[in-house]
């Protein structure tokens, strides 16, 4: 299981990597800034949260990463990617190339958008069956404008009933940070995918 880490990538939850762990995963961190392969061996991907928008340049830069993330995620591999991580996955930050991934575009925006959140997901991913609730946040200052041709990953409830989120093939992505120790089968459900895929 490779887990983005480094300066663009700081935030997440310690737990995350010890259920994956415990469900029976080898956990590798890997910088997106530096690393130009992922971990040799890498079944599944889970990419958090931080700042890609401050090291887009060099993110973008990082072609040989990208490539593989999008070969990686379009095999079929089971990809969770919380906010830094769904702008990753984009087509383009502020019109920098990012992994493709995802037919979307994300900018940064002034408006921040933060709180709690009540979730429901909307479509079957590799983290939840479809109807599963789970608490969140959502912290950003960026808009993502999707394509098409992926489902929404999460309905929610407050400030405004809404959907969000992508679900496309083997990638659960979407603004909402999770803990997954409040829902500890996402873990296990996430480490059987990597498996199966």
């Amino acid at each position: 299981m490779a887990v983005a880490g480094g300066p663009a990538f700081t935030f997440s939850y310690a737990e995350h990597a010890e259920l994956l762990t415990a469900a029976g995963a080898e956990v590798i961190t890997f910088d997106p800034l530096h690393d130009e392969q992922l971990p040799d061996g890498t079944a599944g991907l889970v990419i958090g949260g931080g700042f890609p928008e401050v090291y887009a340049s060099e993110l973008s830069a990082n072609e040989p990463l990208r490539k593989a993330i999008a070969e990686l995620a379009f095999g079929g591999a089971p990809v969770a990617a919380e906010c830094a991580g769904l702008l990753y996955l984009s087509r383009e930050l502020d019109g920098r190339p990012m992994c493709g991934v995802l037919d979307a575009t994300a900018r940064m925006d002034e408006r921040l958008t933060l709180g709690y959140r009540d979730a429901v997901a909307v479509s079957d991913s590799v983290l939840a069956a479809a109807g599963t609730r789970i608490r969140g946040h959502e912290f950003h200052r960026t808009v993502v404008e999707p394509g098409a041709g992926a489902a929404p990953a999460w309905g929610l409830r407050a400030p405004q009933r809404r959907v969000e989120g992508f679900v496309q093939q083997g990638v659960h992505a979407s603004y909402l940070h999770t803990h997954w120790a409040s829902a500890p089968g996402v873990a296990r459900r996430f480490v059987e995918r990597c498996r199966t895929s």
